[in-house]
């Protein structure tokens, strides 16, 4: 079974809660809004701790250290292909524009022979609660309704 595990930063607002969302890179998603975006998260193997593994895929995804702050535990999903997201919820600030995603490489075109090199997650945006669960991967939309409780 594969697992993901990742950091939500959220901060509130005037208008309630905003949460960080990427964008997820590379050819499938471009052209993609509602179920594109994600928590920033990444695999890890099952003898690396689920936290661990949040903090370090937090610095891979976003090119930044992840903030310390109390962290939220918000539980595990499985999404539609199996994998279970674990993830833990942050009060923190945030500019999307000092992100520097890390990248990954596949072969793209399909069966071209050529590798081309992608970001992890093309862009970051921060988002209102209720929008965030239009465009969020539908299993991780749990993660907001979770934080959301928490929070009340």
């Amino acid at each position: 079974m594969r697992r993901s595990a990742g950091l939500l930063l959220f901060h509130p607002t005037d208008h309630g809660l905003e949460v960080l969302l990427g964008h997820m890179g590379g050819p499938f998603f471009a052209r993609r809004d509602a179920g594109a975006w994600t928590v920033p998260k990444g695999e890890y193997e099952p003898d690396e701790p689920a936290w661990e593994a949040a903090r370090r895929e937090f610095q891979e995804e976003l090119g930044l250290p992840p903030p310390d702050g109390k962290a939220i535990d918000l539980g595990e999903v499985r999404q539609t292909g199996g994998k279970v997201v674990t993830a833990w919820a942050i009060q923190a600030h945030l500019d999307p524009s000092a992100i520097v995603p890390g990248t990954f490489r596949m072969e793209w075109p399909p069966r071209s022979g050529r590798l081309q090199e992608f970001p992890e997650l093309d862009r970051v945006q921060w988002f209102g609660l209720d929008r965030a669960r239009e465009v969020i991967v539908t299993a991780q939309a749990a993660f907001l309704d979770r934080l959301a409780e928490h929070s009340t």
